[in-house]
């Protein structure tokens, strides 16, 4: 099949690449999709509003999450299945997935309809934007159901070695999001006023339609992963393929729960250094997401594609698959680094307008931290081989160990010595220690040794 002889058989450079692209674009589109959201809120709207939104956006990250966690082992299952060319195998890898966690995102959109006030509570949302909040949560609890099987579908489709097909519907979904975010918040046309529940019910239409379309799109293409006739019983969820996906998924979801923690505990010591570092952290952080985004497209191609050769035992490809990832994130993490700290001034006033002293702050931090995500990008190439031979949890506590002992230690520890750059110094100290234990992992581990990927032939009826 091809997608087996794309990732199975072709040159790894090349094919490494053209696979990571479209995930990379895909990135860049969700990613736009919510600063230009953001930015239809807050001009249309007001400040309140906006705020509103990030107390629901912080909801639906924490619950992705998890989601992210069993898509990526369904992606890795998916990818060993295609490997040793056991196609049906797949399909009920793809099918287990979308029957389980379908019917789990409908009853979460109808019970978060309910608690979703009770849930801004336990988040302390402050009274006076908590009407407005409420009714965005609601209505994104109802785009649930379609973010979360789009998340899955798309996981599955890389996969079995398909990145085009995510990126085109990712696209659809971003283009209609933007387009009918003003129509709704603001009525125009035929439709009515919703406020912000036009913002949320825009991001609910454009995935249900674009999740639609891309299913007629799986079918009218006859894509590998496509469920016809007998096949349909795949949806019902197979326990083994479930316990899998939960033993291996859990702990990468968990992984962005440990980062997410340890970001907050992070800003609690921003927040102390006055509302100039407050504002030049944020705008860092916007800058961060978009220098890590080859790093994560490079990890989840080299993820897929080693899967896939593990499948086929073609070992042989593997190192040569991890080397060609780090090469080309150095190449691309180290030219956005290169990039950022050159027009650093200029990316700082995208965020902060001529606010000289926040401008000068977060020139500084991208100084002293932007480098770190050189490194960190190795990282998650050589986590992305490990993971795709079902070793998870070394990563997950590695992980714990930078964000926690390491980061926060030095953020601490060093303040006393530093100052406030001992916060900034932080974040390039751990992704180093990250990078060095993953190394011990990849080197000396006994990751290759794993074997309970296999997905096993169901009894005979």
């Amino acid at each position: 099949m091809k997608t087996r002889n794309n990732l199975v058989t072709a040159a790894i450079g090349p094919t490494l690449l053209a696979f990571a692209l479209p995930t990379l674009l895909s990135s860049i589109l969700q990613s736009a999709n919510g600063s230009i959201d953001a930015v239809w809120v807050g001009r249309l709207l007001g400040s309140d509003a906006l705020a509103a939104t990030t107390n629901g956006n912080l909801v639906m990250f924490l619950l992705t999450a998890f989601v992210f966690g069993f898509g990526m082992a369904a992606t890795i299952l998916v990818g060993q299945s295609v490997g040793r060319g056991d196609i049906a195998a797949a399909r009920r890898v793809a099918g287990s997935a979308i029957g389980a966690f379908v019917p789990l995102a409908l009853l979460l959109a109808v019970a978060g309809w309910f608690v979703a006030p009770h849930v801004l509570n336990l988040l302390g949302t402050e009274p006076e934007i908590a009407p407005l909040a409420r009714d965005f949560l609601r209505v994104t609890f109802l785009a649930f159901p379609a973010i979360l099987t789009m998340t899955m579908l798309m996981m599955t489709l890389r996969g079995s070695g398909d990145a085009i097909t995510p990126l085109i519907f990712m696209a659809l979904a971003v283009v209609l999001d933007i387009g009918l975010n003003p129509v709704l918040i603001l009525g125009l046309g035929p439709f009515p006023t919703l406020g912000i529940g036009g913002s949320a019910l825009a991001t609910a239409i454009a995935n249900y339609t674009a999740l639609v379309a891309m299913l007629g799109y799986v079918y009218a293409r006859d894509l590998p992963l496509r469920l016809r006739g007998a096949e349909l019983k795949y949806l019902r969820p197979d326990p083994a393929i479930l316990k899998l996906m939960l033993v291996k998924g859990l702990p990468m979801g968990v992984q962005m729960i440990v980062v997410s923690s340890s970001m907050l505990a992070m800003m609690n010591l921003v927040n102390r250094q006055g509302i100039d570092t407050t504002a030049a952290f944020g705008a860092t952080q916007q800058l961060w997401t978009y220098v890590q985004m080859p790093a994560m497209a490079l990890g989840a191609a080299v993820s897929a594609m080693t899967a896939q050769n593990i499948g086929a035992g073609r070992w042989d490809r593997v190192s040569r698959i991890t080397g060609s990832g780090i090469v080309f994130n150095l190449i691309l993490t180290g030219g956005l680094v290169a990039l950022l700290l050159w027009a650093d001034g200029s990316a700082m006033r995208l965020f902060l307008g001529d606010e000289a002293a926040a401008v000068e702050i977060g020139r500084h931090i991208a100084k002293l931290a932007t480098w770190g995500f050189i490194p960190f990008g190795v990282t998650m190439v050589l986590f992305a081989t490990i993971r795709a031979n079902g070793q998870v949890l070394w990563p997950l506590i590695i992980l714990f160990i930078s964000m926690f002992p390491v980061r926060l230690g030095v953020a601490y520890g060093l303040q006393g010595w530093l100052g406030v750059d001992a916060l900034w110094f932080s974040f390039p100290a751990a992704l180093v220690a990250t990078l060095m234990m993953a190394t011990l992992l990849y080197v000396f581990g006994n990751w290759r040794a794993e074997h309970d990927m296999v997905i096993e032939k169901p009894p005979a009826a």
